[in-house]
């Protein structure tokens, strides 16, 4: 919610009924795991969501720009899309707007999930400890834009680890 407030109120006017594509790829120069890759190529999961959208529980708005899934904004031409996406994924990265988790042996550290944009520290690896991850990601409410109008799918199936 701050990254959005921190907007030009004219900003945050523009940006309020922009749609963007969202696909999954790994970070530039990173892979994916074996088996995640054949499922993603097999079931691309391709959506339509709002770039600001509105949280059921307190009516605000949250920018939901993450640069690792949001490839383009829907009606601009490629360039424009371009220069809005850097000027975006620039502003959420804001150190104002991130949180810095010091891990430590038996840390433990979850989140709300719906509008953060990860950004993996790149001094991971200094640690004298190993670090483990297991990233599980819940079926949440479908994101709502300003407008109303709810996320849609445009191409494939969520890929489930379970199904009950």
């Amino acid at each position: 919610m701050e990254a959005y407030n921190g907007l030009s109120p004219t900003l945050r006017g523009f940006v309020d009924d922009l749609r963007g594509v969202h696909r999954f790829t790994p970070p530039e120069g990173q892979d994916a795991t074996e088996i995640f890759d054949k499922r993603n190529a097999d079931r691309p999961l391709v959506s339509e969501h709002p770039l600001v959208r509105v949280i059921p529980e307190t009516g605000e708005r949250a920018l939901f720009v993450s640069p690792s899934f949001l490839k383009r904004i829907t009606g601009l031409a490629p360039r424009e899309s371009q220069q809005i996406l850097e000027l975006l994924f620039e502003h959420v990265t804001r150190p104002e707007y991130t949180v810095r988790f010091r891990w430590q042996p038996g840390s433990i550290a979850f989140w709300d999930n719906r509008t953060p944009a990860h950004l993996a520290s790149r001094d991971i690896f200094s640690l004298d400890f190993d670090r483990q991850l297991y990233h599980i990601t819940l079926r949440d409410d479908v994101p709502v834009g300003v407008d109303g109008r709810p996320s849609t799918a445009l191409r494939g199936d969520p890929i489930d680890a379970y199904t009950p």
